[in-house]
């Protein structure tokens, strides 16, 4: 949450959404997270989804794929 703050992913609160999500969904992630309040778990939720920092793709694109000149160690 430090880092959305950072970001300025947290001024200005006035945005308001709305949906239907499974209560059981709910309940593990404040399980998962300590977090208490539904308004602080979207915003943490939403919070990593924004920092994301693209791994996940970046590992996709290069599957397979090893710089010949990469010093393994062996």
């Amino acid at each position: 949450m430090q880092a959305a703050k950072q970001a300025g992913f947290l001024q200005g609160k006035g945005g308001r959404i709305g949906g239907r999500v499974s209560p059981a969904l709910v309940r593990q992630a404040k399980r998962q997270t300590g977090i208490e309040a539904d308004t602080d778990l979207i915003e943490f939720a939403l919070a990593a989804v924004a920092l994301e920092d693209g791994f996940a793709q970046a590992f996709k694109t290069s599957r397979n794929k090893v710089d010949r000149e990469l010093k393994l160690g062996f």
